[in-house]
């Protein structure tokens, strides 16, 4: 493996990012990529430890990482494109957007740094498309079997291109202006420009897939002629419904839940507009984001470039620790605490905060009700209780809720359908993933819930394998 004692001889270099001064006052990426010669380093650091948990454990798409780290060692820049690609439909996505599970399973980091794995693989993505590496695969036979698939998602856009190469004819209705789902609308563009996920668009164009912009299915187009149409149907609809706050006030002016903020900026950002919608701002307010994940962060890094006043930011759950806790040993994924590159550009954070209420001045939030909660575990199972004399309230202009995602969004499409759903609320398939319908497979969050998006490309692949299968016995 490159360089046996690389991971004694290098440390971990952390990917750089535009400084905070300059990047708030716009919304374009942050990244930006190491040298060629600290590239070499961090891949060198890989280890031949005998057993790679970082593509066994820690990768869902299972991404040959000892081996491109090699070859990138090597300067086989082009076999490691190639390698990543047999894996992975969108290395430049996910080595921008991924948390990398990888590098916590990573062998280095049971007492050192892991390997600079995310990183790398965005550096040879981008090295790919530089060099003109990644080209349209078409399939030199067509099948003459039609498949669609309803949302452009992640997972829908991995099933999509998995079956156009396999030769059938794949059309992918989405509800909205643009292809790319969560991708174009749900991501801020200093994380993920719309330029990165145009670039693969054109790619899948030319290997034939064909796109059906501002299509509702269930609505202008029924299960029926779905059913005349395509020899298999594909719902990659995700996990839509987002988890509401039920207290007193929520339904004041100026309390929006975090995809409506986020999506009207990268609408307003694409030039595509609102449509007359009044846009959400932040400007010279001050911001409250109750949800301290991933979605929570991205509302914080825009909300500071929209000239927020001051940005908060609370979250239920106890500050996580600093270090890996006993209870997620090596190599599974930890619960510590970190930090997002919004949440460095500048706002408070607390955890262990209640919202109780929301009081206004008239119809707008003017004022947020929260107090302090502990966590104790009790029969296996975590309760929450208030911590007496901790109530406070604070003067508030606009309360963002990104609390995650409940189940997929069942009016419509799903109740149409009649299909079955879990307990939970989320489709549910076979081993196959066919849904309860006949020839109607499902795929990504509308199944697992809201999860990572390598975990959704990976079940996007799976599904298309099944789909294609399926396709063999119909006639």
């Amino acid at each position: 493996m490159g360089k046996p004692t690389g991971f004694m001889e290098y440390q971990r270099i952390e990917a750089p990012h535009r400084p905070i001064d300059e990047r708030v006052g716009d919304y374009f990426e942050i990244n930006l990529p190491l040298s060629e010669e600290a590239i070499h380093s961090q891949a060198a650091r890989c280890m031949d430890c005998g057993i790679p948990f970082c593509h066994g454990c820690g990768c869902p798409l299972a991404n040959r990482i000892p081996e491109f780290n090699d070859l990138v060692y090597r300067g086989r820049w082009r076999q490691a494109c190639e390698m990543l690609h047999a894996t992975n439909n969108f290395p430049e996505i996910t080595g921008r957007l991924c948390p990398a599970p990888c590098e916590t399973a990573c062998t280095l980091s049971i007492n050192n740094k892991p390997v600079s794995i995310k990183q790398i693989e965005l550096e040879i993505a981008e090295r790919g498309f530089a060099s003109g590496w990644i080209r349209p695969i078409v399939p030199e036979t067509r099948t003459g079997k039609r498949v669609a698939v309803v949302g452009s998602g992640p997972a829908g856009l991995a099933a999509a291109q998995q079956l156009a190469r396999a030769g059938h004819n794949v059309v992918v209705f989405e509800k909205d202006r643009k292809i790319g789902g969560l991708l174009r609308y749900g991501i801020p563009d200093f994380k993920l420009e719309e330029k990165i996920i145009d670039r693969r668009l054109e790619q899948m164009l030319a290997e034939g897939v064909e796109f059906q912009t501002d299509v509702i299915v269930g609505k202008d187009l029924s299960l029926k002629y779905l059913r005349q149409q395509f020899d298999a149907i594909c719902l990659t609809i995700g996990a839509g419904q987002p988890r509401d706050l039920a207290v007193s006030g929520r339904g004041l002016e100026n309390i929006h839940f975090a995809m409506e903020y986020l999506s009207q900026q990268n609408r307003v950002n694409s030039g595509e507009g609102l449509g007359g919608e009044r846009q959400i701002t932040a400007r010279d307010k001050v911001v409250v984001v109750i949800g301290g994940g991933d979605t929570g962060s991205d509302c914080v890094g825009t909300a500071i470039r929209q000239g927020a006043r001051q940005v908060h930011q609370f979250e239920i759950l106890p500050k996580p620790p600093e270090d890996r806790d006993p209870g997620a040993p090596w190599p599974m994924w930890p619960n510590i605490l970190r930090t997002s590159t919004s949440q460095e550009e500048g706002c408070t954070r607390r955890w262990g905060i209640l919202t109780k209420r929301f009081m206004g001045a008239g119809e707008r939030v003017s004022q947020l009700h929260g107090c302090e909660v502990t966590w104790s575990e009790v029969k296996g199972k975590w309760k929450m209780k208030e911590v007496p004399g901790t109530d406070f309230q604070m003067d508030v202009d606009l309360v963002l809720l990104a609390m995650g995602f409940v189940h997929v969004v069942r009016e419509g499409l799903v109740e149409k359908f009649a299909l079955n759903c879990d307990t939970v609320g989320n489709l549910v398939v076979d081993e196959n993933y066919q849904t309860s319908e006949p020839g109607v497979f499902a795929t990504g969050d509308s199944v697992s819930g809201a999860s990572l998006i390598v975990r959704v490309i990976a079940a996007g692949r799976a599904t298309a394998a099944s789909i294609k299968r399926y396709l063999q016995n119909v006639d």
